[in-house]
């Protein structure tokens, strides 16, 4: 008999028989450890003690003892407490029992009983066997607890995952070792662990939001399951099979990432597309710059000069002269052309959104924002940016692009992220963005970050050499689209054309053939424009009115010469202005100021327009 305290791995005691038994003096056992007797087999003794205290009694022969010889003996325990915190085990020697039966000393029936409590030995002997190897084999991490929460087992695969051995953690509280910390390294109390509670509640507990810790102090994420262990109604403990999902989160992660950027992407793609119909909407008859006037000649010249560089190109001149497609054409031959162009109308942006409109915003960032919106810089990335009517930018908003140009960078509206841009910027205007500056109008340092590159649209007066051309390219485009065969542009019909000066420029040109398909008559065009030029029209009986005498150099115009363009214009300028003089700023209406001069209301305001009325 041997006397154990437990918890002290310790033993008490020893029997003069159990001192013969073993080979050691008594006073040597005495001084011993019990894992001392039994090397290599601190688990399983561990589970031999804890099961006497618990149970109150307990029988094994998987414990070998080493002789004081140094070999292996094969013994039977039987242990039951005495006291608290002591066992009184018992020793027989199985290999003497077999000796006797075999010498004789039993009888025939006792030697029966024998064979088969050895055969029922070697069975059970064989399934312990196999259950080691199965724990062995496993590639999760298993390991036991008992009702207090000690450690009575693990395998070699949560040793390999935990980076400690087997009996660093055996008979040691497993919680306060592995799993005493939650991710974000706050305290992880006793009774919140799902693992304590399945000896508890007696519920199978299943987790894939934790982490263990191993013994370098790094935590992993694990998904584990801990079942309780019962006998006979009675929970003893819990077996705990978990595995290190590292490798299945960073592929999670990995996806996320991936399904973000693959959402980005099908974002900007449909932003793109978006544009792209409404150019070819918009743009499918322009093919290209027409012309062969030298004005045309010398602006496809400086084309090609800049269309090699990122340089910033500043496009001017007045409402419909085709600065648009001059910036197409810069585009188109420069490395970029294989990303988008995209055109921002700076004048048809609302004051309160030109920010989300230039660089986007985040989801949340203002009543009415449901979801991140890519910005028009963001969505030009690597191609060219167009900004068209560029001086309608409010004042205040000004410094916000400069600083975009000028450290090619920005954020979202009501993010924080900044964001790296790589754009060439192409910008239009048909104001003089000087004056502009004089006036405080216009920012003087974003001017001259816009005027790299300046480049003038000629407006279509200027070349009436081109009108010829430009008006059967838009004939051929207008049959098209009206489904009609293609009325003839004559000769006649070409100088009447040339003859007029065209304040609306190409976009004036354009409706006008339009119209003119439209009401053609026997594949003959009628243009509605005046037999005369502008200037010189007869005034109509509505325009008495006008007849207000002129100040300035108009009033003393040289009677031996006849009107230049620049006296044309400015007449034409002011019949307009005393026009809405006379009508107080009316425009439109039986009593505005188109019906005053004899003019359509949109020809009035393009007009207006070309000679920078004030519309206020």
């Amino acid at each position: 008999m041997l006397v154990l305290d437990p918890l002290a791995d310790r033993i008490v005691d020893a029997n003069p028989a159990a001192a013969r038994l073993l080979g050691y003096d008594r006073a040597v056992l005495r001084a011993m450890a019990a894992s001392a007797l039994h090397p290599g087999q601190r688990p399983a003794l561990i589970v031999f003690t804890q099961g006497a205290m618990a149970k109150g009694h307990w029988w094994s022969q998987a414990l070998i003892p080493r002789h004081a010889d140094g070999r292996s003996l094969r013994l039977e325990y039987a242990a039951s407490p005495i006291g608290d915190d002591r066992l009184l085990v018992t020793l027989s020697d199985l290999d003497a029992r077999r000796r006797r039966v075999i010498d004789g000393q039993a009888d025939q029936h006792m030697r029966a009983g024998i064979t088969e409590w050895q055969r029922m030995e070697r069975i059970f002997r064989d399934i312990e066997r196999e259950n080691q190897l199965i724990l062995r084999a496993a590639g999760e991490g298993i390991y036991g607890v008992n009702a207090d929460g000690v450690t009575t087992f693990i395998n070699p695969a949560a040793e390999r995952m935990l980076g400690w051995l087997a009996t660093d953690l055996v008979g040691k509280d497993m919680h306060a070792t592995v799993h005493h910390a939650h991710p974000d390294g706050t305290h992880y109390h006793h009774h919140d662990c799902p693992i304590y509670a399945a000896f508890r509640d007696g519920a199978v507990h299943q987790v894939d939001s934790e982490v263990f810790w191993r013994k370098d102090g790094t935590a992993f994420p694990v998904e584990y399951t801990s079942t309780p262990i019962r006998d006979h109604g009675q929970l003893l403990g819990a077996v705990i099979v978990f595995r290190d999902i590292s490798q299945r989160r960073e592929a999670e992660e990995q996806l996320r990432s991936a399904l973000a950027e693959v959402d980005s992407l099908r974002e900007r793609l449909e932003l793109e597309n978006a544009y792209l119909k409404e150019e070819i909407r918009l743009e499918s008859h322009h093919q290209g710059i027409i012309g062969r006037s030298p004005a045309i000649e010398a602006t496809l010249r400086q084309i090609d000069l800049v269309a090699g560089t990122d340089a910033t190109v500043l496009v001017t001149g007045e409402s419909g002269t085709g600065k648009e497609l001059i910036a197409r054409a810069i585009h188109e031959a420069s490395r970029r052309r294989d990303r988008p162009l995209i055109r921002v109308n700076c004048a048809a942006v609302p004051r309160d959104l030109f920010e989300s409109e230039f660089f986007g915003h985040a989801k949340g960032a203002f009543t009415g924002a449901l979801r991140d919106r890519v910005g028009r810089f963001e969505l030009a990335e690597g191609g060219t940016l167009f900004l068209d009517e560029v001086g309608e930018i409010p004042l205040d908003l000004q410094g916000k692009l400069l600083r975009v140009l000028q450290e090619r960078s920005f954020e979202r509206v009501g993010e924080e992220r900044t964001r790296a841009v790589d754009i060439r910027l192409v910008a239009a205007t048909n104001r003089d963005l000087k004056e502009e500056v004089r006036r405080g109008r216009f920012r003087e340092d974003l001017y001259f970050r816009l005027n790299v590159f300046p480049l003038a649209a000629s407006p279509l007066r200027e070349r009436p050499e081109d009108i010829a051309l430009i008006a059967q390219h838009f004939l051929k485009g207008a049959a098209r689209r009206l489904n009609i065969p293609e009325p003839r542009l004559t000769e006649g019909d070409a100088r009447r054309l040339a003859r007029y000066t065209w304040p609306g420029n190409v976009r004036e040109l354009e409706n006008v053939i339009e119209r003119a398909a439209i009401l053609a008559v026997g594949g003959r065009l009628r243009f509605d424009l005046p037999e005369t030029e502008p200037s010189r029209r007869p005034a109509s009986p509505l325009a008495a009115p006008l007849a207000v005498p002129l100040a300035g150099p108009l009033a003393t115009l040289p009677t031996d010469r006849p009107p230049t363009e620049t006296d044309r214009r400015a007449r034409d300028r002011a019949e307009i202005a005393a026009a809405l003089a006379i009508t107080g700023g009316r425009v439109f209406g039986p009593n505005g100021a188109a019906a005053l001069l004899g003019l359509r209301p949109t020809t009035l305001a393009s007009r207006m327009k070309a000679h920078g009325f004030d519309r206020r």
